[in-house]
Formats: C-alpha cells, structure tokens, sequence
C-alpha cells in the first residue's frame, strides 16, 4: 500500500483500503455502538402503532423516550467531536458554504431536529394517546435514525477518506488532540 509523507496511509491507485490516521479511527470507532443504538431505536419507533389491540401507546413512547434520551447523550459528544474539530479543520482546505462539508452539518441539524422534537413533544404528552399520534411521533425518530444511517455511511466513504487525502500531518495531530479533548 502506498503511503503519503502525512504519516497515515492512503488509498493507493489500486483502490486498496484507506488506513486512517487515530483521531479520524476514533471518529469512526464511535460509529458501530451508536448504530447498534440506532437499529434498536428504529425498530422499536416503526412497531409504535402497529398492534391493532393496544388502545394506549403512551408505555411505548415513554420506553422509546428513555432510549432516544440515552442515545443522545452518546450521540451529541460525537457530533460535537466533529462539528468543533473535524469540520473546521476540513472546512480550511474546501470550505465550509458549500460541498460536504455544509452537508455534513445540514445533517447533523436534521437529525437533532427531529430529536429534540420528539423529546419535546413527549415532554408536553399526556396519555391517552392514539395509535396515529403515536406513529407520528415516533416517526420523528425513525426519520432521524435514517438519516444518520445515510450520514455515517457518507462520513465512512467519503468524508473520512477525504479528510485522511487533505489534512497536513500538523492538523491530523490537532485533530486527535481535540477528538482526546473532547472525548
């Protein structure tokens, strides 16, 4: 495999596998737990209204709160790890307005949108409630599960890659200081 004088290796010509420098592994490290998270939440939202005899789904969205309320909790440090190091750092060599970077935030937003949301909403919710107003309130959840779903894959493939190509050896040094710092 080639290597490039940034001290991490690179995609070589054959298109062989990217070895990523630690504080880029780190960032990507963080992702198989959080997916795990995000395959519970997910199926747990879809089946919130499904059951024709359940006349209350206020237990289940009460459950399905708990678990988003965990998962932001490991969600928010992570993001924060890129929004504050990652992307500024990236944004000095492509830019911040537009490209993947801006995409990678519009994201971000997205998903904390709908979080915040659904935690907002169960946060004014008294029961009883119906099997419509459930599903449309987990909704919101499986609505952002399935964008970070989208988002890591594009964070592994493409954003990840990209920063190992880009960054100078100095600010993947920096990066790993600030992903430690935060972490």
């Amino acid at each position: 495999m080639e290597t490039m004088p940034f001290g991490c290796g690179m995609m070589g010509m054959t298109g062989g596998p990217l070895t990523l420098c630690e504080g880029l592994q780190r960032l990507k490290d963080e992702h198989p737990p959080l997916r795990k998270q995000m395959e519970e939440l997910f199926k747990e939202a879809q089946a919130i209204g499904d059951d024709a005899g359940v006349e209350d789904w206020e237990a289940p969205l009460r459950a399905l709160e708990e678990k988003v309320k965990i998962f932001v909790a490991e969600l928010d440090p992570h993001s924060k790890r890129e929004e504050d190091v990652l992307f500024p750092l990236m944004a000095k060599h492509i830019g911040r307005e537009m490209g993947p970077i801006a995409v990678m935030e519009y994201e971000h937003e997205q998903a904390k949108t709908r979080l915040t949301g659904f935690l907002a909403t169960m946060a004014s919710l008294t029961g009883p409630i119906k099997a419509d107003t459930a599903r449309r309130i987990a909704g919101e959840v499986a609505e952002a599960v399935q964008i970070l779903f989208d988002h890591f894959m594009k964070e592994e493939n493409v954003l990840f890659p990209m920063a190992e190509r880009i960054l100078s050896d100095a600010e993947k040094e920096e990066l790993l200081a600030g992903v430690k710092a935060t972490g």
